[in-house]
């Protein structure tokens, strides 16, 4: 496989939309914190890198999956990419990540670390409990945290920051669940969303971002 053909493929594999819409999210939240421009972009390459590793590692994990419900939209599945591939991109891209927290130091670093492991938790078997809500909620509720947590001083934000930002997290895992309940069923797969149905996920994610914006 040239070097073309397999950089598509794993751009694609990365879950470049939500990826690149965390890392942009993360970006604003640096410059709303009064970030030095060195140390915004630092944390923003952290987030940046965990987005990518818990995209990577997402389609390395369910590769089979993907493959018996016949995902043309994953690479891995479609056989644009080996998942042996996209697993070393993912342990790169999380090694990344590490790096750059450490460099962050505490408890910067420490929050964008928590926000990488929800996404590789929920990956790893959270997504098929009734709790697969939960990764989304800490992770994004702590967006706001990993901007100040990384300022001098370090400073927890305000509460209401806390769920305004866990809320939509929600929210959005059942939007982006809500497409693939009948694929993720026939492979096994049974979170939240899988168990209230389509009807009700969709409400529910509605009524969540009516409650975020109030």
């Amino acid at each position: 496989m040239s070097s073309s053909p397999l950089a598509r493929a794993l751009a694609l594999s990365c879950h470049p939309i939500p990826s690149v819409a965390v890392t942009a999210l993360t970006a604003g939240l640096a410059a709303l914190a009064n970030l030095p421009l060195d140390r915004g972009v630092m944390v923003t390459a952290a987030v940046f890198t965990g987005q990518l590793s818990i995209g990577w590692s997402n389609d390395y994990l369910d590769a089979e999956r993907d493959r018996a419900v016949r995902r043309s939209d994953k690479p891995v599945a479609s056989g644009a990419v080996t998942p042996r591939v996209v697993g070393i991109a993912a342990a790169v891209a999380l090694f990344g990540t590490v790096t750059l927290s450490a460099a962050l130091g505490w408890p910067g670093g420490a929050a964008v670390l928590v926000t990488t492991a929800c996404g590789w938790l929920y990956n790893l078997g959270l997504k098929g409990t009734v709790l697969s809500w939960l990764p989304y909620a800490i992770a994004f509720g702590m967006l706001p945290a990993v901007a100040t947590l990384s300022a001098s001083p370090a400073r927890w934000p305000a509460a209401w920051a806390l769920t305004a930002g866990a809320l939509p997290g929600v929210a959005a895992h059942l939007a982006n669940v809500l497409p693939d309940l009948r694929e993720d069923d026939a492979t096994g797969v049974r979170g939240l969303p899988h168990r209230l149905g389509a009807k009700a996920t969709a409400l529910a994610g509605a009524g969540i971002l009516l409650a975020a914006r109030r």
